[in-house]
């Protein structure tokens, strides 16, 4: 039985891999699960210098999931390179690294920097505010999606996985300007927007007042999305949002996507993505599919 997927000429052994933002780089979670068993590991997203974040409190328990604000917290490039990537190289899974950035510059620079590294793709978040726009997201316009696609593109070495944002009117659209600006693949859905008010202290449950909505509430707007994006770019998907279980994850390949990602899932169960795993299998062992290529995009 063969669990192997590609992604953009890189082979995965098989489809589950981390959602940035919610694993670290993987060594707080390395005591609980083994990070061989994942086809890859996608990092916290990296900026060129560090960034504090947002102010506290930034995380808040929701029905169905959570809402997060943390604002990308992060060391930095400097000590992602120097700390995380020999970290990871000790095991026997892909590495992912996610790159932030408030401006072009921004991530053209910790994309050059990793250039010359041994991790073996980019995953590109949209979803920040770029800061000469007024802090409109990236993601939120085609003509944007494009263009930094095409920047990112010029000093990339490794294949680049463009991450669109969610709170868009036409995902489809966004997914063929990243195809446009030359993107190898596109990975979906980052958060939903979300707010949540303190009846008793009448006051925001966040210091950001809104943040991300991530968890098992959104994951019907993630297989919608993931359909539509897959039936619109011959690229390479990958899919993310509420998967909780194996059943979301195929659920999630036979939208289109040809891995996944697991997110808030993990903080509620470390061995989930190693549970997925086996889940696949067990599926398709029950169905007599030999491939799990064989999901991708099956209904249509």
């Amino acid at each position: 039985m063969n669990l192997a997927v590609d992604i953009a000429g890189v082979t995965l052994k098989n489809p589950v891999m981390t959602a940035s933002g919610t694993f670290g780089s993987g060594e707080e979670f390395s005591e609980f699960i083994d990070l061989n068993q994942l086809g890859a590991v996608v990092t916290k997203g990296v900026a060129s210098i560090p960034w504090e974040g947002n102010p506290t409190p930034r995380v808040a328990e929701v029905y169905g999931g959570m809402l997060n604000a943390v604002g990308l917290q992060n060391p930095g490039i400097d000590v992602f390179l120097k700390r995380d990537i020999p970290f990871l190289k000790k095991y026997d899974t892909k590495i992912i690294v996610n790159v932030c950035g408030k401006s072009a510059a921004d991530y053209c620079e910790v994309v050059e920097r990793l250039s010359a590294e041994p991790v073996d793709l980019l995953e590109i978040n949209i979803s920040c505010p770029n800061v000469k726009e007024g802090g409109i997201a990236f993601g939120q316009s085609a003509d944007s999606v494009e263009a930094i696609t095409k920047e990112i593109k010029r000093y990339a070495a490794q294949p680049v996985i463009m991450k669109l944002s969610p709170n868009v009117t036409d995902i489809a659209q966004m997914a063929r300007a990243a195809e446009a600006g030359g993107a190898d693949a596109i990975s979906l859905i980052n958060t939903l927007t979300g707010m949540k008010i303190d009846i008793w202290k009448r006051t925001f449950a966040l210091a950001n007042k809104t943040g991300g909505l991530s968890g098992p509430a959104i994951h019907p707007v993630a297989v919608r999305m993931v359909y539509e994006a897959a039936r619109a770019v011959k690229l390479p998907v990958i899919g993310m949002g509420g998967i909780i279980d194996a059943e979301g994850a195929i659920e999630m390949m036979l939208a289109g996507a040809s891995a996944v990602s697991v997110g808030t899932a993990n903080f509620r169960n470390f061995a989930v993505m190693e549970e997925i795993v086996d889940g696949i299998r067990e599926y398709l062992r029950k169905q007599g599919i030999s491939d799990v290529k064989e999901l991708v995009g099956a209904v249509r």
